[in-house]
């Protein structure tokens, strides 16, 4: 059985504000949790001006207080970007106020650019490479366990689970050597998915948090009524992505008609090489992109994502998302 979960970015879109992004980022997760979905996640970016989540940890309190069941977190918080003192501060905090219910996937790049990195860190000395050790430092200050000297309050004893995210291979060998779950980016870096999912699943080692492997991966899904409808609806996603990698991110725009018939042959290679582990079409197409993902990968969970300009929409898109993923789990129960 193959669970699902949710990463919202919280888009903000052409007409639309940072605070009505946060409003539907409530609504969505409400969503998310009426459908049986195990967990929303929002990530952390900086200096894009249609991605309302850099503050994470504030987000992740918002969604956290307008649900109450569904699992919250971040996928992820980029860890170089931070002391792990204060991550275990705000995740300890957020622990104590909403307890057995708060994810934090821990990535190391710098979800931005180099200058903005540069802004948020004051100095690009701190080094990427530090990332295990800067896990280790985190793990002990949840743990308690005195190896840091240094008690963290909120933090200390906090029931936190500590995800390692990754779009390359580095991240599976870290998670693997840890026993941590592991996240993969396959909804926009799909290159080396089944590398990183072969390294960790051999070289796992069961931790005190973790007995065996436990592997998502990132997957879009833009479904609708008909296959029509869903590729226009995927237009808005489709052209954030071709402004992010031409070096010019906006506001989420709206869809247009047949996007990508104008597009020309580099942008359109650029979408089919990015947009590889995706599902857009209606009810059945979505259904069958699901079931063949994860055929293909054998992955323990399924983190859906999409980002479409009317927030009705993708309401319905999480029904019909929702509805593949159960009928999937049906038929593997049958099988």
């Amino acid at each position: 059985m193959t669970a699902y979960s949710l990463l919202d970015l919280v888009p903000v879109v052409q007409g639309g504000s940072v605070a009505q992004s946060l409003a539907n980022a409530a609504d969505l997760a409400r969503t998310a949790e009426r459908l049986g979905f195990s967990r929303y996640w929002t990530a952390e970016h900086h200096g894009m001006p249609g991605i309302a989540s850099a503050a994470t940890s504030i987000v992740i309190g918002h969604v956290a207080a307008a649900t109450s069941t569904i699992r919250v977190g971040a996928g992820g918080i980029m860890l170089p970007n931070h002391a792990p003192l204060a991550i275990a501060e705000q995740f300890g905090t957020l622990d104590a106020l909403f307890p057995g219910r708060i994810d934090l996937g821990l990535g190391r790049a710098p979800g931005s650019d180099q200058r903005v990195a540069r802004a948020m860190r004051r100095t690009l000395a701190s080094d990427a490479n530090a990332f295990p050790r800067d896990v280790l430092e985190l793990q002990s200050y949840f743990a308690d366990d005195g190896q840091t000297g240094i008690t963290a309050t909120p933090g200390a004893g906090a029931n936190v689970s500590l995800w390692i995210l990754g779009s390359s291979t580095f991240g599976a060998q870290l998670a693997a050597m840890l026993g941590l779950p592991y996240a993969f980016a396959s909804h926009f870096a799909p290159d080396s998915l089944m590398e990183a999912i072969a390294i960790y699943r051999r070289d796992f080692k069961p931790s005190a948090a973790l007995a065996k492997p436990h592997l998502m991966a990132g997957f879009n899904v833009i479904a609708a009524e008909t296959d029509a409808e869903a590729e226009y609806l995927a237009s808005s996603q489709q052209q954030a992505f071709i402004a992010l990698r031409t070096g010019t991110p906006g506001l989420l725009p709206p869809p247009v008609k047949d996007y990508r018939g104008g597009l020309g042959a580099q942008g359109n290679a650029m979408l089919d090489n990015v947009l590889q582990c995706s599902a857009i079409g209606g009810p059945a197409k979505v259904a069958d992109g699901i079931a063949a993902f994860i055929a293909r990968t054998g992955v323990d969970e399924i983190m859906v994502t999409s980002m479409m300009y009317d927030h009705a929409a993708r309401k319905r898109s999480l029904e019909i998302a929702a509805g593949a993923m159960q009928a999937v789990t049906k038929d593997a129960i049958a099988a």
